[in-house]
């Protein structure tokens, strides 16, 4: 979710949202929550607040340095497990709900992003600390949809699902692979749609036009929600994904 507008939407359609589709977790990528990057601990505990049950970050994370400690101790939030074990943070949660279990792994991609290791590597690892878990869901944070589309056939099977995050855009490519796991490339963004993924149109055009640095503002024109709906009967074996795609009520 990218800034005010991201959080707002959160705020007022969660709630309904978690009732009307009977979703057991929510999982949210926060790290453009504040102010279009980052995150702080005033954001996250917005969200958690809100209902959200887990939140992932990814290459903006230690944009604010206020976040470093609470990422620490707070366990409901993770960092790419792909970085360096020096920063802080885990790249891996569980989350439980009436008896169920559910593993949250996140990742980085590498190209134009500063993993420690590629992800196809790291997440062997990563899978063993959720061992136990009945579900398992990756949130792999990437530029390059060739990154998460090879994730996804390399966990297929294993994990109920992978989702791609940091593009702002949902892709049309939901689907259930062979395996098993329930796969998109992006889910897309949370936040206002009349900006440039999220930020002011008139700032990043200022930028693209004259290649001069800008303060980027977080947009509020056309809010929208941008989620999917995973849903699974059997362990680790996602049945069905579809996106749900909501606009700011009026």
């Amino acid at each position: 979710m990218v800034g005010r507008a991201g959080r707002r939407l959160v705020r007022e359609l969660l709630p309904g949202l978690r009732e009307e589709l009977a979703a057991d977790f929510v999982v949210a990528n926060g790290e453009n929550a504040a102010g279009g990057v980052g995150i702080t601990p005033k954001e996250a505990d917005e969200l958690l607040a809100a209902g959200v049950d887990a939140i992932t970050l990814g290459n903006h994370t230690y944009r604010h340095r206020e976040i470093w400690p609470y990422l620490e101790a707070q366990p409901h939030i993770v960092r790419p497990a792909n970085y360096l074990p020096a920063q802080p943070g885990r790249g891996t949660c569980v989350v439980e709900r009436d008896g169920v279990a559910l593993g949250i792994v996140n990742l980085s991609g590498n190209l134009f992003m500063q993993a420690g290791s590629p992800a196809l590597v790291t997440v062997d690892d990563a899978l063993r600390e959720v061992a136990d878990a009945d579900h398992v869901l990756v949130d792999m944070h990437a530029e390059a949809t060739s990154e998460k589309v090879a994730l996804g056939w390399y966990l297929d099977g294993r994990v109920t699902a992978v989702v791609g995050t940091h593009t702002h855009v949902p892709t049309a490519d939901a689907r259930v692979l062979p395996g098993g796991t329930a796969y998109i490339t992006d889910v897309g963004m949370t936040g206002a749609r009349g900006g440039v993924i999220g930020v002011r149109r008139e700032q990043s055009i200022a930028v693209m036009r004259t290649h001069m640095p800008m303060r980027y503002d977080s947009s509020d024109e056309d809010p929208w929600l941008n989620a999917v709906l995973i849903r699974a009967s059997a362990r680790r074996r996602a049945d069905s994904i579809d996106q749900v795609l909501r606009p700011m009520p009026k």
